[in-house]
């Protein structure tokens, strides 16, 4: 069994409440951090997740308190998350930053095959986040891209980019925000933070991304994973799933589409280990660039297209 501190197993075994002990630790994300704890006797939780930070970390502060305050949210909104069992936001109690949750049913791994009805049931869950106007605040800042606090075009500026990736990152500088309704995003809404049992989804996950934005957010990064993991057609249907959901029609996908797809680097070997730990270890980076640019491709052109439309454009 991973080791834990004797501090963190008495935050937790109390926040567990009962007299209960950590009968097994299992990692998971590559076999470590966040945890799966399974207790004996089953107090008032048989089971729960713990995610562990360094308190001395201004990033890892930051993260936990978004992550704290998204299920929050969620949890008064009814939406597909874990419920909060405990907090330590500043390690006073269990020495590190620790978050206690419920277990949720399903698994993240990744099919290689994905049906119709999953490919929509992501499209619904942007959806259902959509549904919750958000105004932003400290912990909830506000967003315009997932993943906000990693600089994808300045990584490009020092690794190296691609015709295609600049082309849309010059576009993306030349227009302005679509105007949209503010509303609670994941900022990092992929197929491997979902849960599923079946093609049912049973939760989000990793929330520390988390804020206030527009709703083509999450839908552009939906849309754009399902892309890179089953083919351009896969997109469609993750579409088709948030319109059904939401019953109108969604404004400004290529824009959005062309956001998403400009949240990676050049070469996509820096994605390939998290999916290979989802158990697509049929994807590799050649393959996810092809992907990635046939997808970013498609979307610019459309995107040049209505830009080329706009009062005053050349």
């Amino acid at each position: 069994m991973p080791e834990l501190s004797e501090r963190v197993l008495r935050w937790v075994t109390g926040a567990a409440g009962g007299d209960v002990r950590v009968a097994a630790v299992t990692g998971l994300r590559e076999d470590a951090n966040p945890w799966l704890l399974r207790f004996e006797p089953a107090g008032r939780v048989e089971a729960a997740v713990l995610r562990l930070g360094d308190p001395t970390d201004p990033d890892h502060c930051r993260r936990f308190a978004t992550e704290v305050a998204a299920l929050r949210v969620a949890g008064d909104h009814r939406l597909p998350a874990a419920r909060l069992v405990a907090t330590d936001l500043d390690g006073a109690a269990a020495g590190a930053l620790a978050v206690l949750t419920t277990v949720l049913p399903g698994h993240s791994r990744i099919p290689a095959v994905a049906s119709t009805e999953r490919l929509r049931g992501l499209g619904a869950v942007a959806a259902a986040l959509q549904s919750v106007p958000l105004a932003p605040g400290p912990a909830l800042p506000p967003r315009t891209r997932s993943i906000a606090d990693v600089d994808f075009a300045a990584q490009r500026r020092e690794k190296g980019t691609t015709a295609l990736l600049a082309a849309a990152e010059e576009l993306l500088d030349r227009l302005p925000v679509p105007e949209s309704p503010t509303v609670f995003v994941h900022g990092d809404l992929w197929f491997g933070n979902t849960l599923w049992s079946g093609d049912h989804c049973t939760g989000l996950v990793d929330w520390d991304c988390a804020g206030a934005g527009p709703p083509g957010i999450d839908l552009g990064a939906a849309r754009f994973d399902a892309a890179l993991m089953f083919g351009p057609a896969a997109a469609e249907l993750v579409l088709e799933g948030w319109q059904r959901a939401t019953g109108r029609r969604a404004d400004q996908v290529a824009y959005w589409d062309v956001v998403a797809a400009s949240g990676t680097l050049a070469d996509m070997a820096f994605c390939v280990p998290a999916l290979h730990d989802r158990g697509r270890r049929d994807l590799d980076a050649g393959l996810l660039g092809h992907r990635r640019d046939a997808f970013l491709g498609a979307a610019l052109h459309r995107l040049e297209g209505q830009a080329s439309k706009r009062p005053g454009s050349a």
